[in-house]
């Protein structure tokens, strides 16, 4: 396992809390920020959650990354939906039909933009997401340029079919790969159903096409959400491995 540097005379200190930024269409978005003490400068990771929501695991991964020398933020992305627990806001996000592609593509935008403006960042900034937010992670690498490098984690529904499409989401991620501006890490179980291997061979087999900065790692054995230690679907020797990839990958992309 790749460690982060470390001798027992270090001093180690973070800060993690909530602040406000400015998303979508104006709104006043409470986002988990947390960041290691010291002046820098230091990348940033713009978390975007998954479909339960803004909950304990993502902004404890938040922290995790403010470990290993990240600057780390992490949108609310349900703001629209109003204020409770992450589990009563997902019920009302699904109750209205989802979030809008366009409102989370924003909403990173900001957090990418909030990140380059604090005078302890180094400028260069990645995006990271399971789940759904891997799938809004792709997307928002291919229609922005906010990313400097992006890391889909499983993310389903980045290849969509006519009839999945629906108002929020009204058009497919793959149908903007032509503009991913940044390398991306695809990281997927071989026995996940959403994506499934052929969803991640035909993603890849476009990347290719396009001539993209990609690097995928599918698991055997692993199925959908095995960083999620949690839950039953976690798998540790996948989960070791697929962070040791995403630290690597953060280093040689946006430093670390």
């Amino acid at each position: 396992m790749v460690m982060k540097p470390y001798t027992t005379d270090m001093y180690e200190g973070m800060i993690a809390e909530t602040v406000t930024i400015v998303g979508h269409k104006g709104a006043r978005t409470n986002a988990y920020f947390a960041r290691p003490l010291g002046q820098g400068p230091f990348p940033g990771v713009v978390l975007i959650h998954h479909h339960p929501g803004w909950d304990e695991w993502t902004k404890e991964t938040a922290r995790r990354f403010a470990y290993h020398g990240y600057l780390a933020i992490c949108p609310n992305l349900y703001t629209d939906f109003g204020h409770g627990t992450p589990e009563d806001v997902m019920q009302k996000m699904r109750a209205a039909g989802g979030v809008n592609d366009d409102d989370v593509v924003a909403d990173a935008e900001a957090a990418a933009a909030y990140l380059r403006s604090l005078p302890t960042s180094n400028g260069r900034v990645a995006g990271f997401g399971t789940c759904s937010g891997g799938r809004h992670v792709f997307l928002t690498a291919c229609r922005t340029k906010a990313f400097d490098a992006a890391i889909d984690c499983w993310g389903g529904s980045v290849i969509m079919k006519k009839e999945d499409l629906k108002p929020n989401a009204p058009v497919s991620p793959m149908d903007y790969a032509e503009g991913l501006s940044c390398p991306i890490l695809g990281l997927f179980g071989v026995e996940d159903k959403n994506p499934d291997q052929a969803m991640v061979a035909e993603t890849e087999a476009v990347l290719k096409k396009l001539g993209k900065n990609y690097e995928f790692h599918s698991y055997p054995k692993a199925g959908h959400g095995f960083f999620y230690y949690h839950r039953p679907m976690y798998s540790q020797e996948a989960a070791m491995d697929g962070w040791n990839q995403v630290w690597a990958f953060l280093e040689k992309n946006i430093g670390g």
